[in-house]
């Protein structure tokens, strides 16, 4: 059997790239590798899927208290972010179609972090139309978590493991995929 040239071979790649499909399907593929690379350098130090989520007890908007372990038996949606990140300005809307979405069937808990006062947290809700739970974050907490970018969301199952992380902006359906595979 006769080695192909390295004439041939270039011959054959150039014809195969001159397929639209061949050209899109190699692109997809690059371009998948490379979002997988960064969401896995982004998500790097953060708890890995299976580890029990710490417990805490944070303090809403309105006074009341919510402790974490009280949210078990439905998958939940926990997300840090900041009243400066503009990422996560845009991602309120996705939390809220989330909510209404999944109506009872699971949490969305966002807690506000990295922020200079709660007049700060107070004046995000209002102008971005929160209308999801929001708590008052604490160092300690996102150390603990190892949380240096926002918005970092978790994705944790009904029993309050960790089964998903990520780093930075998420979709509608990205999120609503994850917490079914929680569920």
């Amino acid at each position: 059997m006769a080695v192909p040239s390295f004439k041939n071979l270039r011959d054959a790649w150039h014809r195969a790239r001159q397929r639209w499909w061949v050209r899109w399907g190699v692109d997809l593929a690059v371009a998948a590798v490379l979002f997988l690379a960064i969401m896995a350098w982004q998500t790097r130090h953060l708890p890995s899927a299976g580890t029990l989520a710490p417990d805490f007890q944070l303090r809403t908007l309105s006074g009341e208290q919510i402790r974490l372990s009280e949210l078990r038996g439905k998958p939940v949606v926990l997300e840090f972010w900041a009243p400066w990140c503009t990422v996560c300005k845009a991602e309120t809307s996705t939390l809220s179609a989330v909510r209404r979405f999944v109506g009872d069937r699971a949490h969305v808990l966002t807690v506000a972090v990295d922020y200079q006062n709660e007049a700060d947290v107070r004046r995000f809700v209002q102008e971005q139309g929160v209308d999801y739970p929001v708590v008052l974050g604490e160092n300690a907490l996102t150390r603990s978590l190892h949380i240096d970018s926002f918005p970092t969301t978790f994705i944790l199952s009904p029993d309050g493991h960790i089964e998903h992380a990520t780093v930075g902006y998420t979709t509608r359906l990205g999120l609503l995929w994850r917490l079914w595979r929680a569920s």
